[in-house]
């Protein structure tokens, strides 16, 4: 029996197949005191499906358990949900606290409803990345563009 497809796991570390290579680690969850968590729930069934191994966190996550998380797997990527309006409190410093922890290279996206204030998509795009996100997404964004956003930011795909 041919074994070569086989991956190798341990407590906390992503799978990786024999041949070297290891699927895309994510850390997911909903930041704060937010208690949202079908829109993030949804997320991690298609990354799953789209082939990433998602370290799923759920909601009211407070910032220092998606960087100790994403430490802790090696994480590509911390995806961030806000669905209760308050991005800007959550998020402020959120881009900081990777940097200063180690996780400059790890992508940041975020997305949902991020502010209360009925200000123009772009001047909260702009806000949130300049808190250092990569992305930033409305809210009823599909969960393929985030995907493919993060498939191309990876370089796993042109």
């Amino acid at each position: 029996m041919d074994n070569s497809d086989e991956t190798l796991q341990g407590p906390g570390e992503a799978a990786t197949p024999r041949s070297g290579k290891r699927d895309p680690v994510i850390v997911l969850g909903t930041i704060g005191h937010d208690a949202h968590i079908v829109g993030s729930s949804v997320l991690r069934f298609a990354f799953e499906e789209a082939g990433f191994k998602v370290v799923f966190l759920g909601a009211v996550v407070p910032p220092e358990e998606f960087i100790s998380a994403a430490k802790e797997s090696a994480a590509d990527a911390i995806l961030v949900s806000s669905m209760y309006g308050m991005g800007r409190i959550d998020c402020a410093d959120f881009g900081d606290k990777c940097k200063e922890a180690g996780l400059g290279h790890v992508k940041l996206y975020l997305g949902g409803i991020l502010v209360t204030d009925p200000e123009q998509w772009p001047e909260t795009e702009a806000l949130f990345k300049g808190y250092g996100f990569d992305r930033v997404y409305p809210p009823q964004t599909k969960a393929e563009t985030a995907i493919a956003d993060l498939k191309k930011d990876l370089g796993l795909q042109p």
